[in-house]
Formats: structure tokens, C-alpha cells, sequence
């Protein structure tokens, strides 16, 4: 950590300092040193190979062969153990060979687990020019992991062997297991269909929580990320896993901004009954998803808030992963679905991150229990990767505001964000808006953030500085026609939020598959929910589309039985709010 104190890079701003014991007792250090031409940045294990060569021990002849080096550490600024790439497993291999321990964060590993297979002297030896004059004589490492190889004292990784030992569930992979099959996916070495394999593995029998760490820690590790430590406001982000007429995210990331945190929201776009963020925003005329990161370090800094797609560097290896799990039934996974969700809230670098885990019929995680446990699951990724997280696990067995649909949502969040927001709604922004200026350490009233005007100012400034006209007026669908007559008088006691979101998806404001196109008009508006009373033939719903052949699917989805129940009486409510889950709640389960 103290060297790393003294480390040069002003572009990456993240300063590593590494320190090696040698066989001699002595400790030789390293740091990074960056360059405009990024080619030429050194690693802080360069440095530290090099001052192995170049400072003798005391009281030593000079040219005597420079000692082996036996432990390393390496170090990002704030103490938290970095792997080292693979340029420097390579250096560091001929410096203290496969047995030299790496220090990890969950304990030391050899390099002969960290470079498995490496190019070494043996194989320089037997494929030189044999006129060339012989280098000096090194230790054979190369033999050594031949050897290994071969059934010596450690087998390197080898896929097969690690999809049998999740498939039988006899023994959990290893930190360095897990940072080679990365590896060796990212370099075509691992197939897809052996990764396939390994998924649905793990989708029957898991990861236990320190196999998921390191899977976290590689799909992290897997591309760039972003540091929003030099802000002058504390970040927080928010994520939701999802429901119906679930906008919350474009009433909350200009609310909570403007009670003084960057919020870094970086979203993704709907599939099936669920809706995205992205494809509502995407109805405001000349409003941009994809921004660089400049862009979005210069939207934190004023007006405060982003919502935007996240980058391709963004954990590149999630996106090849989830394509496999979305095509071999293997989605629904609890430590899949967290890792792949933490793995891009920490990458985006926030300090600190509100999950929304909806349960219900209108939910990704109907069963309440299944629910807090990807809840649970989701804090302790947070906590372990230093990112302070909390989750509320909220009901969505009813869809969420009277609007379903791409500009239908965006029209109530404007409404909400000027004091005009359905009570169930503000319910759940206000909670998590309370959670995240909580952990930012911010003291403020979202209240009267909305009642002043400031939160809307805050919304209005955020969309123009993605390119879109928070004034201009939204497109509306060609088409409306009410749909779901009550069966009788009385009151709403139910509507089911599946039926109500698969007929919005049928109309056309979802997609069956991630490349089809969205309508922006598409949707479904709630004319009457549970606690309102109805009259026998009244109208309970209203559909909008573009193409009136959809409303004939789109109906039928809703007049299944179940959709809607009336009662003699109101329903008691319910709080939204099922549970919160903190770190401490999860303290047992962390670094286990």
C-alpha cells in the first residue's frame, strides 16, 4: 500500500503497488507508471522484477544471480489484493517460479495454478536455433508444469474436470480454476458448449459463496471500470430486477440527484412482460441511450444523474454468458443471476447501490423465499467487493402506477416527478430514495425535493443532456380501445400484474427476443386498481397500439381467469415494502 502511494497514473487513477519476498529475506516493490501512450504503461510487477535484478542484497557480489522470489502481493491503492495480468504471470514465472505464492482475497495460490501451460525454458531450449549461442543456465519450469501436467504434484485446469466436479457437486472449484476457465473462455480455449455445460451445473447445484465471489471477481476483471471517486458528490446507483409499469428509475435517479448524490444509472432494455428502462426513455424525442464514459463523468458532475446503457467494456464476459444462459435454460440461476447483476453495479464503480427485488406474479422471482435469498445473495457480492448495498424486497403481484407501456410510463413519471404520482408508486420510489441518501450519508427530504421543484429540474436537465427534448410532446398510439369489463359491481381486490403485462408485451411495448424493435405507444393504462370501486360492465383497463390487429392477443391474455377479482368490500393494504436486507444482515455469509 505504500508504495502504491507513490504510484504514477493519472489516466487509469488506479494506483497498484506490489512487494515480493525473496529466498534472501529481502522485500523488493513495485508501482505502476502510466503513459499517455497507454502501450507503454508498466505494470507494478514490472517494476518489482526489475528491482529484483537491479538492487543487490547487502553485503552480496553484484553479479551474483538475483534470488528467487517466493510470495507476492499486489495491491490496489485502498489495500484490496489485484491478480496479476497475464503479462506479468509470465515475468513473474521466471522470477519465482510455479511455486511462488500470489496473495488473493481469499488467500494464496501458486503462479503454477495462475499460468497453467506456460511457454517456459524447456520449450525455448528445444525449439532455439541450435547455433545461437546458449543462454544462462535457469531453472526447468517449464518441465516442472509438463510434469504436473502429467499427473505430478498439481494437474493444471482442465475443463472437463471442472464441469464433472460441479455436475457430481464433489468439491468447489478454486480461486485460480475459476480465473483460468475465464481465461481460457475469453480466449477461445474453453468452447461454449463446454461453458454450457458448466452452467447448467452450477443452475442444479450452485456456487458456494466463495466459488461466487471469484466468479464475480472474474466477470468484473473481464473489462474496464470506472472510477467515480473524484466526484464531488457521493454516488449511488439503484437497481430493480424488474416488473410491471415499473418506471421507478426515472422518477428516482433525478429525485435522489437532486438531494445532492451522482446516481449512475446504467440500465438495460425489456424482455418479454417486463419492461426497460432504456426503450421508455428512448420515446422522448432525440433522448440517446449509449454515451462514453466521458459523457457520463461530466452528466454526474452536473445535472447529478445518468440513466444510460451500459458500455461493452462493462463486464464483457456477462454479456457472452447470459446469452448462453438465455438460450439453454439456465437464466433463472440465483448466483448467475446475482453475479451477473453485481458484476456491472461494481464495475460502474459506485460507492454504494439500493437493490428493488420484486416478488409477485409480476416478477422475474414469484416465490417470496427465492426472492430474499437472490436479495441476500446480491448484499454480500456488494459487501465483499467494497460497495456499500442494501436491498428491498417489494411486492408486484399488481403492476405499479396506472401506466404499462414505453411513453405511457414516462408520461406519469413527468406527473409523479411534479407531485401528481399514484400513492403505490411514490410508496416504493420515496422507500429506496430514503435507503440511498441514507447510504450516501446524505441528510435531505425527498419530499420536499419534489414539492420545491427541484427533482423535476433535475429530470429535465438529465434528459437534455442526452439529447432529448424533455418538452416535446410524446408519441401516442394510433389506436385506443377499452378492455376488461368488471364481472360485477363491487370493489377491485386483485388484477393480476402478468396478465396485464403480457397484454402490454402482445400490443407491442415488449420484445420476445432482444434484437426485435419496441413500440414507443404501445401499452396498457389502468382505468380502476385494487381499492377502487367498480360498477358490473365498466371498463377496468384501456389499450393503446399502433396496429389494431394486436388488441385481439392482447385481450385474450387478459380475460383469463383470475385477472381481475371484485369483492363486497376493500382490500385491506398491504405494505409494498416486503422486507430490507443489509449488509448486516448478511455479515455471517461474507467472506465465507
Amino acid at each position: 500500500m505504500e508504495v502504491a502511494s507513490r504510484a504514477y497514473a493519472p489516466y487509469s487513477r488506479l494506483r497498484v503497488g506490489a512487494a515480493g519476498l525473496t529466498g534472501d529475506g529481502r522485500v523488493v516493490t513495485g508501482c505502476n507508471v502510466e503513459n499517455a501512450s497507454f502501450g507503454l504503461t508498466l505494470c507494478a510487477e514490472c517494476g518489482l522484477v526489475s528491482a529484483l535484478h537491479a538492487v543487490p542484497p547487502p553485503a552480496t557480489d553484484s553479479t551474483a544471480p538475483a534470488p528467487l522470489l517466493i510470495a507476492v502481493a499486489v495491491v490496489a491503492g485502498d489495500g484490496d489484493p489485484l491478480l496479476p495480468c497475464g503479462r506479468c504471470r509470465q515475468l513473474l514465472l521466471e522470477a519465482g517460479g510455479p511455486g511462488l505464492l500470489v496473495d488473493t482475497a481469499s488467500g494464496p495460490v501458486t503462479l503454477g495454478d495462475l499460468l497453467p501451460a506456460s511457454f517456459g525454458t524447456a520449450d525455448l531450449a528445444a525449439h532455439r536455433d541450435q547455433a545461437a549461442p546458449s543462454p544462462p543456465p535457469q531453472p526447468n519450469y517449464g518441465s516442472q508444469l509438463l510434469h504436473q501436467s502429467q499427473g505430478g504434484d498439481r494437474a493444471m485446469p482442465d475443463v472437463v474436470s471442472l464441469i464433472r466436479a460441479k455436475r457430481d457437486n464433489t468439491r468447489p472449484l478454486t480461486d485460480a480454476e475459476i480465473a483460468w476457465l475465464f481465461a481460457a473462455y475469453a480466449g477461445q480455449t474453453v468452447a461454449d458448449e463446454q461453458m454450457a455445460a458448466l452452467l447448467m451445473a452450477i443452475y442444479f447445484n450452485g456456487l458456494t459463496a466463495g466459488e461466487l465471489r471469484a466468479w464475480t471477481t472474474e466477470m468484473i476483471a473481464s473489462g474496464e471500470t470506472l472510477d467515480l471517486s473524484h466526484l464531488s458528490r457521493p454516488s449511488v446507483d439503484k437497481h430493480s430486477t424488474g416488473g410491471v409499469g415499473d418506471k421507478v428509475s426515472l422518477i428516482l435517479a433525478p429525485l435522489v440527484a437532486s438531494c445532492g448524490a451522482a446516481v449512475p444509472q446504467l440500465s438495460g432494455r425489456g424482455l418479454g412482460h417486463t419492461g426497460g428502462t432504456l426503450d421508455k426513455l428512448e420515446s422522448i424525442p432525440g433522448w440517446r441511450a449509449s454515451l462514453s464514459n466521458e459523457e457520463l463523468i461530466r452528466a454526474l458532475a452536473d445535472p447529478g444523474a445518468v440513466i444510460a446503457a451500459a458500455g461493452a467494456g462493462l463486464a464483457p464476459a456477462d454479456r457472452r454468458l447470459y446469452a448462453l444462459r438465455d438460450v439453454t435454460g439456465t437464466v433463472e440461476s440465483i448466483p448467475l443471476i446475482a453475479s451477473s447483476i453485481m458484476s456491472k453495479k461494481i464495475a460502474e464503480g459506485t460507492q454504494a447501490l439500493v437493490l428493488d427485488v420484486k416478488t409477485g406474479s409480476g416478477a422475474f422471482m414469484r416465490d417470496q423465499a427465492r426472492a430474499e435469498e437472490l436479495a441476500r445473495t446480491m448484499v454480500a457480492l456488494g459487501a465483499e467487493h467494497g460497495v456499500r448495498t442494501r436491498a428491498l424486497v417489494t411486492r408486484m403481484d399488481t403492476p405499479l402506477g396506472r401506466a404499462v407501456g414505453n411513453a405511457l410510463e414516462v408520461d406519469e413519471a413527468v406527473k409523479a416527478l411534479t407531485g401528481e404520482g399514484p400513492d403505490d408508486l411514490m410508496e416504493v420510489t420515496f422507500a429506496l430514495a430514503e435507503h440511498m441518501l441514507e447510504l450516501a450519508g446524505i441528510t435531505a427530504s425527498p419530499d420536499e425535493a419534489i414539492a420545491s421543484g427541484r427533482a423535476f429540474d433535475t429530470y429535465q436537465r438529465m434528459i437534455r443532456v442526452q439529447g432529448g427534448d424533455p418538452d416535446a410532446p410524446l408519441p401516442v398510439a394510433r389506436h385506443v380501445r377499452p378492455a376488461l369489463t368488471a364481472p360485477e359491481t363491487g370493489w377491485i381486490t386483485g388484477l393480476d400484474a402478468l396478465a396485464v403485462g403480457i397484454a402490454a408485451w402482445r400490443l407491442g411495448a415488449g420484445r420476445a427476443r432482444k434484437e426485435d424493435d419496441v413500440s414507443h405507444t404501445a401499452g396498457v393504462r389502468c382505468l380502476a386498481k385494487p381499492g377502487d370501486h367498480v360498477r358490473r360492465g365498466q371498463p377496468i383497463l384501456e389499450l393503446h397500439a399502433d396496429d389494431e390487429s394486436r388488441f385481439a392477443p392482447a385481450a385474450d391474455a387478459l380475460e383469463a381467469a383470475g385477472t381481475v377479482t371484485i369483492g363486497s368490500a376493500p382490500p385491506p393494504r398491504t405494505p409494498l415494502i416486503v422486507s430490507v436486507i443489509s449488509a448486516a444482515d448478511v455479515a455471517d455469509e461474507v467472506g465465507a
